[in-house]
């Protein structure tokens, strides 16, 4: 008996110091006029801020293509070998390499699956750049023969003969964000805004701590520690061969006298009223921070999402 008084006692205490360790961290709402806050419209939210790897993996793309004549060549055991990571010793050919000397290992992309993951997608990945995915860094160690010999310092996934070697740029870690309000339906700031094009090994939804490609870079100002907020327009689904199944399907009930029509269905005849999704309130989905920029691009990372983000969501430059 004492035991379990005990137990409950302690569960209680565990309670009470999460409540006050909660009450500490949440940022108290700042209530904009005409609205009445509550923890749906403006969750507490912690942003994850990336890490060594996340900056150093990221990818990116660029409107300049980068110079191709120095790649990997093989390694210690070519052919037998074809992929290397850390530790391993790889051949770059090329010219210019100094002994200690470090490089990036990049790759030039394709997308295998050609799928436009929305209308017009191509046209605005044409228009940004040719995307990259940054392999690893590595050092030069020897320059004795035709080719330099590296070691691999620090790989985020296995580097192939062909990839491409460049100078390496060190990227300076970004600060960390205490935990915000995020106001859902935040209407227009007027801000510059775009889309997201691209999403790190072509994925079509991502989450929180993936890497993302927007058509806004440097010349517009965006720089790197800046926030991006996503926004999804509900008449994107009219643009979706799945999604717009739904504008065809009844959202009324049969004890109605004059059913609603959301865009203009059939059930249009009925003399309800019609709903434009056009004009509902912007939805807000998530947070991107800007791990770097090209005159065209930005590289983001998804530092928190209420839920998934598809490529191809609007984003606007955040007031934070």
């Amino acid at each position: 008996m004492k035991k379990t008084v005990f137990l409950m006692m302690l569960g209680l205490a565990a309670s009470a110091f999460c409540q006050q360790t909660a009450s500490t961290d949440a940022p108290a709402i700042q209530a904009p006029d005409g609205t009445q806050p509550t923890n749906v419209t403006f969750p507490v939210v912690r942003i994850t801020t990336p890490n060594a790897v996340d900056l150093a993996c990221a990818g990116f793309v660029s409107k300049n293509l980068l110079a191709s004549a120095n790649y990997v060549a093989g390694g210690l055991e070519t052919p037998n070998t074809t992929k290397f990571s850390n530790g391993e010793v790889i051949y770059l050919t090329g010219k210019g390499y100094e002994l200690g000397q470090q490089y990036e290992i990049v790759r030039e992309l394709r997308d295998p699956n050609r799928y436009e993951l929305f209308h017009g997608q191509f046209a605005m990945l044409k228009a940004m750049g040719q995307p990259y995915s940054e392999l690893g860094r590595v050092r030069v160690v020897d320059v004795r023969s035709k080719n330099a010999i590296a070691q691999v310092e620090f790989s985020c996934e296995p580097i192939v003969p062909g990839d491409f070697a460049i100078k390496y740029e060190p990227k300076e870690m970004l600060p960390l964000h205490p935990p915000l309000r995020f106001d859902r339906f935040l209407p227009t700031n007027g801000k510059a805004s775009g889309r997201i094009v691209l999403a790190k090994d072509f994925d079509g939804e991502v989450g929180t701590g993936m890497k993302v490609y927007i058509n806004l870079g440097s010349n517009l100002g965006v720089k790197a520690g800046e926030y991006f907020r996503v926004f999804r327009p509900y008449e994107d689904d009219l643009h979706n061969s799945v999604d717009s199944l739904s504008f065809k399907a009844s959202a009324s009930e049969d004890t109605q006298r004059k059913p609603a029509a959301v865009e203009a269905n059939w059930f249009t005849k009925t003399g309800g009223p019609v709903i434009h999704v056009r004009d509902l309130p912007r939805r807000a989905v998530a947070e991107v921070l800007v791990l770097s920029t090209t005159p065209t691009t930005s590289t983001g990372m998804i530092v928190f999402a209420l839920e998934d983000v598809h490529i191809g969501d609007g984003v606007e430059l955040d007031m934070d």
